[in-house]
């Protein structure tokens, strides 16, 4: 038993070694770009679905400004702001403009 512990030490060292470090630090760039497609989704998402209305609202501040989308559509906007968010900042992150 003892020997394959070292093993499987040793192949996920050499594996170690061949993985290219493609992880950066967690900082607020990539928050603001995220926030800020959400909030650009959140304006246009409900008023692009075919019935926004439909179910309970979402108690938003300013209402009429986010044409008063029930939970689904609010929950539609946020996922479609979410997902452009993660690849603008993958993709700008690959340019090294981030």
């Amino acid at each position: 038993m003892l020997g394959e512990s070292s093993v499987i030490s040793s192949l996920l060292l050499a594996v170690q070694a061949t993985v290219p470090n493609t992880g950066t630090e967690w900082d607020w760039t990539g928050t603001i770009i995220i926030v800020g497609a959400s909030l650009l989704s959140l304006l246009i998402i409900p008023r692009v679905v075919r019935y926004p209305h439909v179910g309970p609202k979402m108690p938003l501040p300013f209402p009429s400004v986010f044409n008063n989308p029930s939970v689904g559509s609010f929950l539609a906007a946020m996922s479609t702001g979410h997902l452009i968010g993660i690849g603008a900042v993958l993709g700008l992150t690959n340019l090294g403009v981030i």
